[in-house]
């Protein structure tokens, strides 16, 4: 049975709200992932495009329809605050198929965690040119033995972190062929965890409390980055932590 949602919320942001517009409409790579209706700055949307108001730096409005009814929507609405800082009022609504409850909450707990890393990307990396790594709103999925209620320890032990390790928390690890992972992080919960480095945000998700695997992103700000070798390499490494954790296990 289907039903009708909303998902509200609102952020304050640490920069101008043109550098916010700049960041959800002509770069959200940089925080969240391709969208395929990236607009550069200054430009107007292209003919056909589903955006139903678009208000340059104030509103945005996104809605994109399917021939059954159902209806997905994104609408941004941002405000100046003194001190060259915006806050944005988000809310996300549409139409949710069967099982709609386990889908809010997921559509909720990712809002977070996007919003969050908008947060990140304009305090530390703002105009900064972005590699995104992953596929387009999946990133990188694990294996099948990702999706274990404790996915998400088997993670962050990987990470060398304790369960109950937060924000600020360091993180020094080797990451396989894509190097090592050194940062602090930046976002935690029993579901997301965020690793903000000097040149990168890296972000895991813990689907597995939806239905599905543990999977992660990163948006690295410096250059000369090969997405598809590092998409690569960071596959290989996730699927390796829940390969030795299958081993440990039996042995």
């Amino acid at each position: 049975m289907s039903r009708e949602f909303e998902v509200r919320r609102e952020v304050d942001l640490p920069a101008s709200p043109d550098d916010v517009w700049t960041a959800i409409t002509a770069a959200p790579a940089a925080w969240m992932f391709p969208t395929g209706m990236e607009i550069p700055a200054g430009a107007a949307p292209p003919e056909g495009a589903p955006v139903t108001t678009w208000d340059p730096p104030h509103r945005l409005v996104i809605r994109m329809e399917s021939p059954d009814g159902t209806f997905n929507a994104l609408d941004y609405i941002i405000e100046a605050r003194e001190g060259g800082a915006a806050h944005l009022r988000y809310v996300h609504s549409g139409i949710l198929a069967d099982e709609w409850e386990d889908q809010y909450d997921a559509i909720g707990g990712h809002t977070d965690f996007y919003l969050h890393t908008l947060g990140q990307y304009l305090e530390h990396f703002n105009g900064r040119t972005v590699t995104y790594v992953g596929q387009p709103s999946d990133g990188i999925s694990g294996p099948e033995s990702a999706g274990g209620p404790d996915a998400m320890d088997t993670l962050r032990a990987a990470l060398g972190l304790s369960p109950d390790e937060g924000v600020g928390a360091p993180v020094h690890a080797s990451l396989g062929d894509a190097g090592t992972l050194d940062g602090v992080v930046d976002y935690s919960t029993a579901t997301f965890l965020g690793v903000r480095t000097a040149d990168g945000l890296y972000r895991f998700f813990g689907r597995n409390h939806y239905g599905g695997v543990v999977g992660m992103s990163a948006h690295l700000f410096a250059d000369g980055v090969d997405a598809a070798q590092r998409e690569a390499a960071l596959k290989a490494w996730l699927d390796e932590v829940y390969t030795r954790e299958a081993a440990a296990r039996q042995s």
